[in-house]
């Protein structure tokens, strides 16, 4: 059986781009979940959140992650909050190896300062918002995954390797 690749960590830690630069290198599918509610909601992330609230997106998102999950040999990038539901991760751990693409709040904060469809951080201090929540978060990101990857200091091509040498050793 392939297993899927799934990437998991906080926002602007590099999921989608290091997804699809490993969908590229090894020809396989790649999928955002973020991306896949989005579609099936005809509408941004920062409006679902305004209109209809955090707490159906999240309900979204479990359902996503469930069908996403039953796929194989996929890359699969999530969305940032996945992990505050312990069913996304049991879903994505049958069929996948999780990686998590570990960074600092700082270049989390370089990296999405000027992205104002971020609704998490689109408050009047970003970077403290940032530090709350992966505070909040990182030991729900580091208990899920498979492998830790810190993207801090690496290109994308870096992590995309990194992974790729990980991922053949399981």
């Amino acid at each position: 059986m392939v297993k899927n690749i799934v990437l998991i960590g906080f926002m602007g830690s590099g999921k989608t781009s290091v997804g699809k630069a490993l969908s590229m290198k090894l020809n396989l599918p790649y999928v955002d979940s973020d991306g896949v509610i989005e579609a099936e909601e005809k509408r941004p992330i920062s409006q679902i959140f305004e209109e209809d609230g955090e707490s159906y997106f999240r309900d979204k998102e479990i359902e996503v992650i469930e069908s996403l999950s039953e796929r194989r040999g996929w890359i699969i990038s999530t969305g940032g909050g996945v992990v505050l539901n312990p069913e996304n991760i049991f879903n994505l751990k049958r069929n996948g190896l999780i990686f998590y693409l570990k960074t600092t709040p700082s270049v989390i904060y370089n990296r999405i300062k000027d992205d104002s469809t971020r609704p998490l951080v689109n408050v009047s201090n970003p970077l403290e918002r940032i530090e709350n929540l992966l505070r909040r978060r990182t030991w729900l990101y580091e208990e899920s995954a498979d492998y830790v990857v810190d993207t801090s200091s690496l290109t994308i091509d870096e992590v995309r390797d990194k992974i790729i040498k990980i991922g053949g050793k399981k």
